[in-house]
C-alpha cells in the first residue's frame, strides 16, 4: 500500500489546522489537489476577477512545489465556476500557466457558491503525476 503524506505548504497551515483538510495528499506518485480559491494566504478573498483566478493558479503552484511537483506534471484539472461566462478569461488565464505539452485534462463545472462563500468566482482542483 502506498504510503500518504499531507502535504501543507508554508503560509497554508490555517488551511490545514482551521478549516481540517490538506491542500494536497502525496500517495506514490500522484498528487491530488485540493480545490484552491482566490485568497491570499492571508485568508482573505482576492477581489478583481482576473486577479482572484490568477491567486487560484498562483495557490496551485504554491502547493504543488511543495509537493515536488510543478504544473507540467498536471494530468487532469478540475474548475468550478459560479459565472460560466467567466470561462473565456478563466482560459486566457490558464493558458498562461500551461504553457508546454501534454496539457492536463479538463473539465469545467458550473457551481452556485465555492469555498464557502459568496465571492469566490472559480476553484481548481488538480491530480498530478510524478515521474518514476
Amino acid at each position: 500500500m502506498n504510503e500518504r503524506k499531507a502535504i501543507v505548504p508554508a503560509g497554508m497551515e490555517a488551511v490545514y489546522e482551521k478549516i481540517r483538510y490538506a491542500p494536497a495528499v502525496k500517495a506514490g506518485n500522484t498528487i491530488y489537489v485540493s480545490g484552491q480559491i482566490g485568497r491570499d494566504l492571508s485568508m482573505q478573498l482576492v477581489e478583481a476577477r482576473e486577479a482572484q483566478i490568477v491567486q487560484a493558479f498562483e495557490n496551485l503552484k504554491l502547493v504543488l512545489e511543495a509537493a515536488g511537483a510543478t504544473l507540467s506534471d498536471v494530468v487532469d484539472l478540475t474548475t468550478f465556476h459560479t459565472d460560466m461566462r467567466d470561462l473565456p478569461l478563466f482560459m486566457q488565464v490558464r493558458d498562461r500557466y500551461f504553457t508546454t505539452d501534454p496539457l492536463p485534462a479538463w473539465t469545467a463545472v458550473g457551481a452556485h457558491m465555492l469555498g464557502g462563500s459568496a465571492g469566490y468566482i472559480v476553484e481548481i482542483k488538480a491530480v498530478a503525476v510524478l515521474a518514476d
